[in-house]
C-alpha cells in the first residue's frame, strides 16, 4: 500500500488522526471519492476498508486501489445513508471507525459535463449519482414559490425570491438547460462587489443541495453511523458550509448530552449519550492548506467516540422542501 496519493482530502491527515486507527480494524469510507482516506487507513496492517459512493465515477476509479489492496477494500456504488445496510450485507456487524467528507468534490467541481460548476459551461445536472431528476428538471418543474424556498433554505440566498423571479420569466422564453445560462440569469438579479464570491455561488449551492437530497442524507447517514460504530469506535466528519456543520454540531450535542429530566419534568428521561465529543470546536484547515487548496477555506472538522450506550430513537427529518414533492408538482 505505498503507492503515491494522487488526491488528499481537505483536512485529511487530521481526519485519519480522529480515527484513531487499530490494525486490523475495520473501517468506513463513507465518502470514498478519489480514496484519498481508504489509501491511509490502509496503510495500517491488516485494516480493512468500506469504501461507499453514489458516483460510480469514483467506484470505478478505485478499482486499482481495490486490486492492490488484497481483499482489504470492498467499494460500494450507492448513498452513504445506507452504510449500515451495506455494512450488514457484508456481514460487517460493527465498525472502527467511519469517516465523511461531505459534500461536492473538486473532481466533480472540475468536470464541465457534470454541471455542478458556475465556471465551466456545461449542462445544467448537479447529480452526484447518474440517475433521478437533474437540476435542469428542477428549473423546469418546480414553482416560483418552490424555488424561492429552495434557494433561499438551502443556498441562504437573501435575494431568493429575485432569483426564482428571473428563472421563471425567463424559462418562458427557452428552456434553461446549461449552467453558462443559470448563471447569468442569476447575475442579472443578484449583484456583486470586486472580491465578493460569484453571484451564482449560492444558487448553485442550493440546487446541488437539492437535486442530491444532501441534507437528509447526511442526517440518515450519521444516524447510520452510531448504528454500526462499536464502543470506543469513532466518527470523523468534515464539511464545507454552515448548513452541514450545523447539522453534525447539533447531531454530536444531542448524542452527547448527559443527565435526565429537569426539575419541572422529572419523569422525562433523557437517553444516555451514545458519543463522546472528541472536538469541543470544529478543527479548521491550517494557513498552509488554504493557500494550496482554496476550496479548504470553510472546512470543518468534528469528530466523537462511540459509547457503550444504544444508539437513540431516530428523528424525524426537518420539514424542508424535498425533490420528490417538487418533481410530482407538490
Amino acid at each position: 500500500m505505498s503507492a503515491a496519493v494522487p488526491h488528499i482530502p481537505v483536512l485529511g491527515r487530521e481526519a485519519v488522526e480522529m480515527l484513531g486507527l487499530r490494525a486490523g480494524g475495520i473501517y468506513v469510507d463513507a465518502t470514498f471519492g478519489a480514496g484519498g482516506y481508504s489509501r491511509v487507513i490502509l496503510a495500517t496492517a491488516g485494516t480493512r476498508v468500506v469504501g461507499i459512493d453514489r458516483d460510480r465515477t469514483a467506484i470505478a476509479g478505485g478499482l486499482s486501489l481495490v486490486d492492490r489492496s488484497q481483499g482489504r477494500l470492498t467499494l460500494v456504488e450507492d448513498r452513504f445513508s445506507n452504510l449500515a445496510e451495506i455494512c450488514a450485507s457484508e456481514a460487517i456487524e460493527a465498525v472502527d471507525g467511519v469517516v465523511m467528507d461531505v459534500g461536492v468534490s473538486s473532481m466533480q467541481l472540475d468536470q464541465a459535463g457534470r454541471g455542478f460548476s458556475f465556471r465551466l459551461d456545461g449542462p445544467l445536472d448537479m447529480r452526484m449519482g447518474h440517475s433521478g431528476p437533474a437540476a435542469a428538471d428542477v428549473i423546469a418543474k418546480a414553482s416560483e414559490a418552490e424555488l424561492a424556498d429552495i434557494i433561499y433554505i438551502f443556498g441562504e440566498e437573501r435575494h431568493s425570491r429575485s432569483v426564482a423571479r428571473a428563472i421563471v420569466a425567463a424559462r418562458k422564453d427557452a428552456p434553461i438547460s446549461t449552467t453558462r445560462a443559470l448563471a447569468e440569469i442569476v447575475a442579472r438579479v443578484v449583484r456583486s462587489k470586486p472580491g465578493d464570491i460569484h453571484p451564482a455561488t449560492r444558487t448553485f449551492q442550493a440546487l446541488r443541495i437539492f437535486v442530491n437530497e444532501e441534507l437528509d442524507e447526511l442526517q440518515l447517514a450519521l444516524q447510520a453511523a452510531e448504528r454500526v460504530l462499536k464502543p470506543g469506535g469513532r466518527l470523523a466528519v468534515v464539511s464545507f458550509h454552515s448548513l452541514e456543520d450545523r447539522i453534525v454540531k447539533d447531531f454530536l450535542n444531542a448524542r452527547s448530552k448527559t443527565g435526565g429530566g429537569s426539575r419541572h419534568l422529572p419523569e422525562v428521561r433523557q437517553a444516555a449519550p451514545s458519543f463522546t465529543v472528541l472536538t469541543k470546536r470544529p478543527v479548521a484547515p491550517g494557513d498552509e492548506e488554504v493557500v494550496a487548496n482554496p476550496r479548504a477555506r470553510s472546512a470543518k472538522l468534528r469528530a466523537a467516540e462511540r459509547t457503550g450506550a444504544p444508539a437513540h430513537v431516530s428523528e424525524h427529518l426537518p420539514s424542508w422542501p424535498r425533490l420528490s414533492d417538487v418533481m410530482r408538482g407538490g
